[in-house]
């Protein structure tokens, strides 16, 4: 009987120390699971972080050119493509019907075309000191590397102009129907806008990359 008392009383004292284990205390250290997040999120803020500042890194180059028109140009390039590829992933459950994102959608699809004008103003401002005849990198990218040119750079100034007006369609759309843009009788407006806007992702981020790879192998 003694032996059955002691074996019950080491079997709850067992069990109090495991709950005791389990729930949170004020004074209980951070558990792995919270590191691993703070880690995380850490990272994932210093990622995004570093890969903003990137349009800064113009300011170190030998080209004066490349100092200001590069980065002035690289930023508005940089903003423009954020937020046109988070409106293009939000269009994914807004052609699943997910109405709560609506308004945000047409606040996005506005300044999603802003950036892009802003963008592409600055890129053809950027783009007459690449076609100058003298010490022009288009000069230097045709005679010892033309498949850059003709590859990336073609790519580069044609593609990124199709934002613009994509942008300024899914602004109209989403503004003039609204709410109603879900209704079953304008399900095809509603392929549509997503559509474009997932094609103006596409374009953007395919701008971003073409562009960088021509700026990385000559500076302005």
């Amino acid at each position: 009987m003694a032996n059955l008392r002691k074996k019950t009383f080491l079997m709850n004292r067992n069990k109090a120390s495991i709950q005791s284990l389990e729930l949170p205390t004020p004074n209980k250290p951070i558990q792995q699971k919270d590191i691993a997040t703070v880690c995380i999120y850490g990272l994932s803020l210093l990622s995004a972080g570093l890969f903003l500042f990137l349009p800064l890194v113009n300011l170190l180059s030998p080209s004066p050119w490349q100092r200001y028109m590069g980065a002035i140009h690289g930023c508005a390039s940089l903003l423009a493509v954020v937020v046109i590829a988070y409106a293009g992933h939000l269009a994914f459950p807004l052609l699943r019907g997910n109405v709560k994102i609506l308004p945000q959608m047409r606040t996005l699809s506005f300044w999603a075309s802003f950036l892009s004008f802003l963008a592409i103003a600055s890129g053809n401002w950027v783009y007459m000191r690449y076609r100058a005849p003298v010490n022009g990198a288009r000069a230097w990218l045709t005679e010892n590397t033309p498949l850059v040119h003709y590859l990336f750079m073609e790519y580069h100034e044609f593609t990124v102009l199709f934002t613009l007006p994509l942008g300024i369609a899914c602004t109209w759309s989403l503004w003039r129907y609204g709410d109603s843009i879900l209704l079953k009788q304008n399900r095809s407006v509603l392929t549509a806008t997503c559509f474009a806007l997932m094609a103006m992702m596409f374009f953007a981020i395919g701008g971003l990359v073409s562009g960088l790879n021509v700026a990385r192998i000559h500076s302005l």
